[in-house]
């Protein structure tokens, strides 16, 4: 990759980090036009942009977010739930283990891939 590639992707890297801090609805179509960019100057170099363990690597990377994600509020409101009622314990667990099923079933998925 070029020098110019790496500088456009610092900026446009630096854009999109200042509209996720501000979480405002311009900032979310700046965001959504600069990971378009992004994919363009990613695209630029011609070719296909991943092989296959790439993509599998980018799934499964991109289901542990969305695990974390759903667990960081499944997380707090089962703690809580337990901190006011001890009988709660289970569902809390059941609830909070939910969301890591999506993450294994990526990982069985790419063993069963290969």
């Amino acid at each position: 990759m070029s020098i110019d590639v790496f500088e456009n992707l610092y900026e446009l890297d630096r854009v999109y980090n200042t509209c996720t801090e501000t979480k405002s609805a311009s900032s979310i179509t700046t965001m959504m036009d600069t990971t378009i960019q992004m994919a363009e100057v990613a695209l630029q170099q011609g070719g296909p942009a991943l092989n296959n363990q790439g993509a599998a690597a980018i799934a499964v990377g991109l289901g542990a977010l969305a695990t974390g994600y759903a667990q960081r509020g499944i997380g707090s409101a089962a703690v809580g739930a337990v901190a006011e009622d001890d009988d709660m314990f289970v569902p809390a667990l059941i609830f909070t283990a939910l969301p890591e099923t999506l993450i294994i079933i990526a990982f069985v998925t790419i063993f069963i891939a290969n």
